[in-house]
């Protein structure tokens, strides 16, 4: 198969989700404002290249090696317990208990904890297959 068919039919293919969304965007009754929803998508790109990807460089540089077999598992690992966070966040922050006890029921600090202590065993074992596989 040639590239540009490759290429052409990825383009198509965005063209047309953002035919989509821009229809939904436009059509959706619980849309008020279709300017805040672009008010909304300016201030996520801001924060992502303003904050999240400065601090993700400054911390991988700092606490990984800058060669070794241990520098892949430590900057996936590092990577994925920081999205983790950032998703848990706001479950985490939010005070209890609420006038609705559904709301929130779970308790979202262990949950992080054992997610962010999955990712850091799995990070431990292969950045240990590594190590191993480098000695042979």
């Amino acid at each position: 198969m040639r590239t540009w068919f490759v290429r052409g039919a990825c383009g198509a293919l965005g063209l047309a989700a953002i035919g989509v969304g821009l229809s939904v965007l436009l059509t959706d009754p619980y849309i008020r404002d279709p300017w805040d929803v672009v008010r909304w998508l300016v201030g996520a790109v801001l924060l992502h290249d303003g904050v999240l990807v400065p601090v993700t460089l400054g911390v991988g540089a700092l606490l990984v090696p800058r060669d070794g077999p241990r520098r892949g598992p430590l900057r996936a690992g590092l990577l994925t317990a920081a999205c983790l966070t950032v998703v848990a966040l706001p479950a985490i922050l939010t005070p209890r208990p609420s006038a609705n006890p559904t709301v929130l029921p779970l308790d979202y600090v262990r949950d992080w904890l054992v997610a962010v202590g999955v990712v850091a065993g799995a990070t431990g074992v292969m950045a240990a297959v590594r190590a191993l596989r480098r000695r042979r």
